[in-house]
């Protein structure tokens, strides 16, 4: 993305000294601490840290499922508290580590579940939905059963029932963690690609470096727990094509990469 689009853009999320502690009967447990940074519409985000140091905690977070932070949280202007308490739709769409598909349903009935929960299932939106189904290699399988797909298709599919609701953020926990190396390597890249073509908002969280480096703009770094921000990396690849392999083929990876998990070895 061009610097200079992005300088006079507005944040689609920002978090402004943002904590969180767990309470327990035996204490309190912090778990993030003065978090703060800024997302623009169309990054590509990725949080890396130690494992355990909170990053799933700051997606649940953001996408409000966790409620009782302090500090300051807002989706474009609004307090994220604000749009809470008037029960807005945050738009927000959440990738988790398996696919959640149901087994009973067809593919196709899968991806527009988010649909027919909010009575969303119009002509223009199914025409939407068969046209990603189309573009990602599914429509052939839109009437097979889960089970009938390979665990890449299955995730694609996962990704395609998101993007259904148009949302205008997408947290991506652990999205690849389930798959082989190989088959982890090709969906990321799909992934990563079907993201950026649709132009979406994105924050993953990845124990997998490589991963981060290949598909974000932005890689935030934490800290053991209580997790702060270590250090924020702009990455910048120059490739000849697009492809997994292609991004860790850049003159600019293996920089990054060391870099970044000397940070990481600091921490452990």
């Amino acid at each position: 993305m061009d610097s200079n689009t992005i300088s006079y853009q507005t944040p689609i999320l920002t978090l402004n000294k943002l904590s969180y502690s767990y309470h327990t009967l035996s204490g309190e447990t912090k778990a993030l601490e003065n978090i703060s940074f800024q997302i623009l519409p169309g990054e590509f985000v990725a949080i890396v840290g130690p494992s355990g140091c909170g990053k799933s905690t700051l997606l649940n977070i953001i996408a409000g499922q966790i409620t009782d932070y302090t500090g300051d949280l807002k989706f474009h202007d609004t307090s994220m508290r604000t749009l809470q308490n008037q029960s807005a739709d945050l738009n927000i769409g959440y990738m988790l580590q398996h696919d959640h598909l149901f087994a009973w349903r067809t593919i196709y009935r899968n991806v527009c579940l988010g649909l027919e929960i909010k009575n969303l299932m119009t002509d223009e939106n199914i025409k939407y939905v068969l046209s990603l189904l189309e573009k990602y290699g599914l429509y052939d399988f839109k009437d097979k059963k889960p089970s009938q797909l390979s665990g890449g298709m299955r995730q694609r599919a996962a990704l395609i029932r998101t993007l259904a609701l148009n949302p205008e953020l997408l947290l991506l926990d652990e999205p690849f963690s389930a798959l082989d190396y190989q088959t982890r390597l090709q969906v990321s890249g799909d992934i990563g690609n079907i993201i950026r073509e649709n132009g979406k908002t994105a924050i993953l969280v990845t124990h997998n470096l490589s991963e981060a480096i290949s598909l974000a703009d932005k890689i935030i770094v934490l800290t053991q727990r209580p997790a702060t921000i270590k250090r924020m990396v702009d990455i910048s690849l120059t490739i000849t094509d697009n492809s997994p392999l292609g991004y860790r083929s850049a003159p600019e990876f293996n920089q990054y990469f060391n870099e970044i998990w000397e940070d990481l070895c600091d921490e452990n």
